[in-house]
């Protein structure tokens, strides 16, 4: 920056502002924070969930916080976009909270900047008062298993980014002309991909599932998933609302082994309350014959879907030309412990399962984003005391780069709540940078200088008010645009 603008900017920046405060906020629910005291500049990286709530608490405890949040993509709201499934529209209502967080006075979005490629995180701590990493889980966690890379295999994440409109998963062409489908995994995605898998097409044409993918589905020959777990009953990930989803799913029929719950019934008296109804249903489902009706319609089932424990991936067993994933073979397991820390060891047994798709879900993983930030590569994590990073003054980090891809959306808003308390206290202790800072000023010449030009949410809105119109025309909530370079076109760019 220019002496001459930068003499302006510490001018204008130190210049005492009152506003009122913002909505929902109620006395003494701030920290107290001197009116003659600069404004305090703080970038977020990231726009899912943690970047939002780490915005929306800060803007909501510090009247005179300024926030800029800087996000890969061209358009806001990271998993709920891009991540929630498409017959779960209730889940994607948050949107709105966060779109009154982005109209903020006090907070600006800037999309299409790739943190660590097109800025650096040295250029932002510099720029900032704090800098925010929340930037979440881009990647999955490979298998590591022989026939991995062959085609049919996905993994979840992709399979998930594919149906939703991600830009970078719209090649995956996933072929679903086989009749077996296998997904190894037994969390809330796994049941997301089988139920997406397994909905009759006709009952997702009134979401914001994309028509391309909807395309393909209604294509679909998969008539059998299984969804595959190294341990038992006990450990299972996913929760009680996703399993009786499955349950009551249209057209289908569900397959659990009898076998695999003996004893369990006097076993789960002792657990929490969540686990015990949650294993409760599937013992049910599992032992108890359907009442007359749900028996009629599982008897005229096309489709079914089975939960298999106790079996651990170990090769991708390839067609005999060796083109194409046709099977799996599963090492079956046993349990060391109890509870949720049982380990599952290999018993030396195997099974082999025909399929034409596997879908690996075993777990999304972050990436490291900058040189300069510590990272562990083996628990995907940035190293962190209560959302500080380990030994780099004013950086934090928030949602799953900070705890591990772990929780649901109420989980991190309550993370990213507790990262902008520390951040507060260290800004009220004086532990952050004195004097101005010229926050985005600075890196609008930088982006500007590299050819890089932003997104604003004002062109996320115009963006958005396309998706919906092409959306009405055929039914849909929206029609998400996928290709980067069309969203550029209509934002004139």
């Amino acid at each position: 920056m220019a002496p001459r603008c930068w003499r302006w900017w510490q001018w204008w920046s130190a210049w005492p502002r009152t506003r009122p405060p913002p909505a929902g906020s109620t006395p003494g629910s701030r920290q107290q924070f001197s009116t003659q005291e600069q404004t305090t500049k703080i970038c977020v990286v990231g726009s899912g969930p943690a970047g939002f709530y780490t915005a929306q608490h800060l803007l909501k405890h510090h009247s005179r916080a300024h926030v800029d949040i800087y996000e890969k993509q061209l358009v806001p709201f990271g998993l709920v976009r891009f991540g929630v499934a498409p017959d779960h529209p209730e889940v994607k209502n948050v949107i709105n909270t966060f779109t009154q967080t982005a109209r903020s006075d006090r907070c600006a979005f800037h999309g299409n900047v790739v943190v660590g490629r097109d800025v650096t995180v040295p250029e932002l701590r510099e720029a900032y008062h704090a800098v925010v990493l929340s930037y979440g889980a881009e990647d999955h966690r490979a298998l590591e298993i022989p026939g991995e890379e062959l085609p049919g295999v996905f993994s979840a994440r992709a399979f998930v980014g594919w149906y939703n409109g991600l830009p970078e998963n719209q090649e995956l062409a996933p072929d679903l002309s086989c009749h077996t489908a296998v997904i190894l995994g037994q969390g809330n995605v796994a049941l997301d991909v089988a139920r997406i898998l397994l909905t009759p097409p006709e009952h997702l044409e009134k979401t914001d599932i994309t028509e391309a993918s909807l395309r393909v589905l209604r294509q679909s020959r998969v008539k059998m998933v299984w969804i595959v777990g190294r341990r038992g009953p006990l450990q299972v990930a996913f929760t009680i609302k996703e399993l009786r989803e499955m349950i009551q799913l249209p057209g289908t029929r569900p397959i659990l082994d009898p076998a695999d719950f003996l004893g369990l019934q006097d076993r789960i008296q002792g657990v929490p309350r969540p686990r015990r109804r949650l294993t409760e249903l599937m013992l049910q489902t599992a032992t108890e014959k359907p009442g007359r009706e749900e028996a009629a319609g599982q008897a005229l089932a096309s489709r079914a879907w089975g939960l298999r424990f106790f079996r651990s991936p170990q090769q991708v067993l390839p067609s005999p030309d060796g083109r194409q994933a046709a099977g799996i073979r599963l090492a079956v397991t046993r349990l060391e412990g109890a509870g949720e820390t049982a380990r599952a060891v290999p018993t030396g047994d195997t099974e082999d399962l025909p399929c034409g798709l596997v879908l690996s879900s075993v777990g999304y993983k972050s990436r490291a984003i900058d040189p300069s930030v510590p990272f562990d590569p083996k628990l995907g994590v940035i190293p962190n005391v209560e959302g500080r990073v380990v030994d780099v003054p004013g950086l934090y980090c928030s949602g799953w780069v900070k705890r591990g891809p772990a929780g649901v959306i109420g989980t991190t808003m309550t993370d990213s709540f507790l990262t902008s308390q520390m951040l507060l206290q260290d800004l009220k202790a004086g532990l952050l940078p004195s004097g101005p800072r010229p926050g985005y000023a600075a890196i609008e010449a930088l982006l500007s200088s590299r050819g890089v030009r932003p997104i604003s949410f004002s062109d996320w809105e115009k963006l958005d008010a396309e998706e919906v119109l092409r959306g009405q025309g055929i039914g849909k909530p929206r029609e998400k645009l996928l290709d980067p370079q069309e969203m550029l076109r209509l934002l004139g760019r």
